[in-house]
């Protein structure tokens, strides 16, 4: 029996892989495909319903990203989103310009016309609004079905051709009835009844593993964070004894989590788990270097070097697991969207890499990997960690890295988390860390000047690091942090803490 399908277009936008996020969140299978991907292509996938996201670009440039404007006459019910409804307007004769007043942010959505997208909802919403340009003409047949107070043609419809646009992001929480316009344009327009879980992704990713790997032996870059973790599970479920795990230490870790990655792998869950110290190794080929993508580019490609060392050892292996996720392909840099920064599991990689990449998680957020974790069976203390990145203390010691810098972090930083845990908040945040600045600062410690490093406090909330608000934490949790730090950490006088959201910023620093 046909599973349920709805195929995301991607023109580009930073919030596109969370349309596809939302749609599975609705129990209804989604994948993310090139915006110019042939109409031969669409009608074999045979989806039940097609989304066109956002994007940075404007219907009038030159080589503006474009669909098969045939996509419009399949009968398949289509939503376009910010772009993607400009999109639509000007494939179909409409007439798209700049907005006279640009709309950023919060904006107020008033609904002008009985509508299936906006069935059951209040005639007035806050929505998220993020254009230059506007709809200033409807194609031959549509009608405005939402306005706001400086977008007239806020929302459109064609009921009969089962067309729809919304200028706005349904896709991020700040709309608030984001998700219910979401779930009526599949339930009511496109008649959806969700029949896609995340067991199902289980079940369809172990065969395809089994068939992709055969008889062959696999190596898991095992960090010990929930993706590589969960990585690992998902292939050890599917191929057994052919996976090997390499537990890489390269001085940039976490304190205690080398030692925990040990006892959870290879004593509890019995896999093949290969220890290997490489501080020294890491530390040598980061010195004297300053820039993140460079440091990101080193990380990644001796973790591969690593890799090869050990694959010579072992014999002959073909396939490398990595826990790649969704976020870590957007950030950096698809077909459409400019590089933020590479991830060490996407960019970092060496061309000449001896592998055949197994990366099982790639579509998957990360509320969806530890959801998978729960079902795999891991420890409740592996799926509910905190996200750490790749390149790990690497990138959060700013500027060079130097093992008595990762030495003042790393305490740093368990002080941080230890704090976080006690006051209950662990579950509750998506990060908290530590990071240490390349710059020194006066204070007074006794009757003695001081001259020192800062530590700089990072608590995010999120759901799935699309996004993110910094945590507003309780003063009497900060300055017990604060008065912690620099009262057992030598080398620090001075706590900070940082109150920027992602945009504009990012979660880390590097």
């Amino acid at each position: 029996m046909k599973k349920e399908l709805v195929l995301v277009l991607d023109f580009g936008g930073q919030y596109n892989q969370l349309i596809a996020r939302r749609v599975r969140e609705l129990s209804v299978y989604s994948e993310m495909v090139p915006y110019d991907i042939s109409l031969e292509e669409i009608k074999a996938k045979a989806p039940d319903a097609i989304i066109l996201t956002g994007g940075p670009s404007s219907v009038h440039e030159k080589d503006a990203p474009s669909c098969d404007p045939r996509i419009f006459e399949l009968g398949i019910p289509v939503l376009g989103i910010c772009y993607g409804m400009q999109l639509m307007a000007y494939k179909l004769g409409g007439v798209v310009g700049e907005s006279t007043i640009r709309e950023y942010g919060r904006s107020y959505l008033e609904v002008k016309e009985e509508d299936p997208l906006f069935k059951g909802l209040e005639r007035k919403m806050q929505v998220w609004m993020s254009h230059g340009d506007s709809v200033n003409q409807l194609p031959e047949g549509f009608r405005i079905t939402a306005s706001t107070d400086h977008c007239p043609v806020a929302a459109m419809s064609c009921p009969e051709r089962k067309l729809y646009g919304v200028q706005f992001h349904p896709e991020v929480k700040h709309t608030v009835y984001g998700m219910e316009i979401l779930k009526n344009f599949l339930f009511e327009v496109a008649g959806l009844k969700g029949d896609w879980d995340l067991s199902d992704f289980i079940a369809e990713s172990i065969e395809e593993i089994r068939n992709k790997v055969g008889n062959k032996k696999v190596l898991c870059a095992l960090s010990g964070g929930v993706d590589s973790s969960v990585a690992a599970a998902l292939v050890h479920k599917a191929v057994g004894d052919q996976l090997v795990c390499v537990f890489v230490d390269n001085g940039l870790l976490r304190k205690g989590e080398a030692e925990q990655v040990v006892e959870t792998f290879k004593d509890k869950m019995g896999m093949n788990l290969i220890f290997v110290q490489a501080e020294e190794r890491f530390l040598k080929k980061l010195a004297g270097v300053t820039d993140p993508e460079k440091k990101r580019k080193i990380i990644g490609e001796e973790f591969i070097r690593v890799f090869e060392e050990e694959k010579a050892k072992l014999g002959e292996i073909d396939y490398l697991v990595q826990g790649t996720v969704y976020p870590d392909i957007i950030e950096s840099g698809t077909k459409t969207a400019h590089t933020i920064k590479s991830h060490h599991n996407v960019g970092g990689l060496p061309e000449d890499m001896d592998f055949e990449l197994l990366e099982p998680l790639r579509l998957l957020f990360k509320d969806e990997v530890r959801l998978i974790g729960e079902k795999l069976g891991l420890p409740k203390e592996i799926v509910w960690r905190q996200p750490f990145p790749g390149p790990g203390l690497g990138v959060r010691v700013l500027e060079e890295v130097t093992k008595e810098k990762l030495e003042i972090l790393r305490e740093a930083d368990a002080i941080v988390r230890e704090e976080i845990k006690k006051a209950g908040l662990e579950q509750e945040l998506w990060q908290a860390f530590a990071v240490l600045p390349p710059i020194k600062s006066v204070g007074v410690m006794g009757d003695a000047r001081t001259y020192a490093y800062p530590i700089i406090i990072r608590a995010v909330v999120s759901d799935d690091a699309m996004t993110a608000e910094f945590a507003r934490l309780p003063y009497e949790l900060l300055d017990v942090m604060a008065r912690r730090i620099v009262n057992e950490v030598k080398g620090v006088n001075r706590v900070v803490y940082d109150i920027t959201s992602k945009p504009p910023g990012t979660i880390e620093w590097e």
